[in-house]
């Protein structure tokens, strides 16, 4: 069986090549996990931002009036 090298809490250790390949991905699949909620968290503050920002509170209704003319 092939061997490869891991490095688990400040050492490195010997490991199957299959368990190294499960570890790796276990790791990019975290940092791949932590990406997409930093990029949903910033896409949904800026929808709340220019939400909130364009200075005018409209009822349904209103917007509906205001369509029609």
């Amino acid at each position: 069986m092939s061997k490869d090298v891991i490095h688990v809490n400040g050492e490195d250790r010997v490991v199957r090549e299959d368990t190294a390949k499960a570890y790796r991905g276990v790791n990019w699949m975290i940092i791949s996990l932590i990406g997409f909620v930093v990029i949903v968290l910033i896409v949904a503050a800026t929808f709340f931002m220019r939400a909130a920002s364009d200075g005018e509170v409209k009822s349904p209704a209103a917007i509906e009036n205001s369509n029609r003319r």
